[in-house]
């Protein structure tokens, strides 16, 4: 056999969390530990069912945190408590602009990263890292430059929108009287002929607060978001992407942290036409001296133990690597409370 090489995933429909429990239950009980769960639900917007036929393509796509039609709390304790670690691989084609009838590449190129962004955007504002803090989640077959991105622009979008520095745009602040002298000053005929308008211009928030979008993560300080971030997401990434890199750049990505990407060996694909050559691709990346030997070890093996076998120890017992896979969690420390059934 190759049950020493090879397990089966279970695929976990998350409608609704009471199905995504008990599928979890149900797959467990079968022996199954890696755990592949739907995302980005369709949900049907109310409001437009009446049209008829049309008002099926009235949607929604639910990305099971921020604004999430139900509360996925539930089945995020499941996972801890049954060790467990929840994956995605939605796909994003015919969302948005991935619309195209005659071209394969258009709606392909990006649609599994942008699937990613959307949850794991959703997970973090959501505050989901930050009430399951040992919980991890990946994105498969998407890359990493999306993560690195999106990890950056979290930063930068705390820092230009917390509280405190959403009172730098606050229209109430307007200098009306300075603003109309301008305007009388410098302004053309069609300017200044809004003068009497200036006034309206601080009101227009009327008597809503400006919204915290970071509230439900509890962030006091741009420094507290690597830790929400980093620890908790992992990026499944093909062999041959050059941009895996950018995961294992400190210099480049904010407070000098490296992302976890994972490689996948996307075997079964068509971009895969040599099944013996994936491993080789990715080793590129070291030869062309991107990538170090280290950090190779950690894309090709100890991200992947650190991210199952940091939830479940036994997770690699009975596989090739066994010993291996016990070694490296026993040096690295990384057995997740509920693992160690704390």
């Amino acid at each position: 056999g190759v049950g020493d090489r090879l397990i089966p995933a279970a695929c976990i429909p998350m409608h609704t969390p009471a199905e995504a429990i008990e599928e979890l239950e149900f797959a467990t009980g079968l022996g199954l530990r890696a755990m592949m769960m739907t995302s980005l639900m369709r949900r049907s917007i109310k409001a437009a069912q009446h049209n008829g036929e049309s008002g099926r393509y009235a949607n929604w796509p639910d990305a099971l945190g921020l604004e999430s039609e139900y509360d996925y709390d539930p089945v995020w304790a499941k996972c801890l408590a049954l060790r467990v670690v929840p994956t995605f691989h939605s796909a994003s084609q015919g969302l948005g602009t991935r619309v195209s009838y005659s071209n394969f590449v258009y709606n392909h190129i990006g649609h599994f990263a942008a699937a990613g962004e959307a949850v794991c955007k959703s997970l973090f504002l959501g505050g989901v890292t930050r009430r399951f803090p040992a919980l991890k989640f990946a994105f498969l077959e998407g890359g990493v430059g999306w993560a690195c991105m999106l990890y950056s622009d979290l930063i930068s979008h705390w820092k230009k929108r917390n509280p405190a520095a959403l009172d730098n745009t606050n229209p109430a602040h307007l200098d009306v009287e300075a603003l109309t002298a301008y305007f009388r000053r410098y302004g053309t005929a069609p300017l200044a002929k809004h003068i009497d308008q200036l006034e309206s211009l601080r009101h227009l928030l009327g008597d809503i607060e400006p919204a915290d979008d970071f509230a439900r993560c509890g962030i006091a300080r741009a420094e507290d978001i690597p830790n929400l971030f980093v620890n908790n997401f992992y990026f499944g990434c093909e062999a041959d992407d050059p941009v895996n890199t950018w995961a294992f750049n400190p210099g480049v990505n904010p407070y000098r942290v490296k992302l976890h990407a994972l490689m996948g060996s996307d075997i079964g694909h068509f971009d895969i036409i040599e099944m013996t050559d994936v491993l080789a691709e990715a080793y590129e990346l070291v030869e062309r001296r991107q990538l170090n030997e280290d950090d190779f070890r950690d894309f090709v093996f100890g991200n992947a133990v650190r991210f199952w076998g940091g939830a479940n120890p036994d997770f690699f017992k009975g596989t090739a690597i066994e010993r291996q896979a016990a070694e490296y969690l026993a040096k690295s420390g990384v057995v997740s409370h509920s693992a160690a059934g704390e």
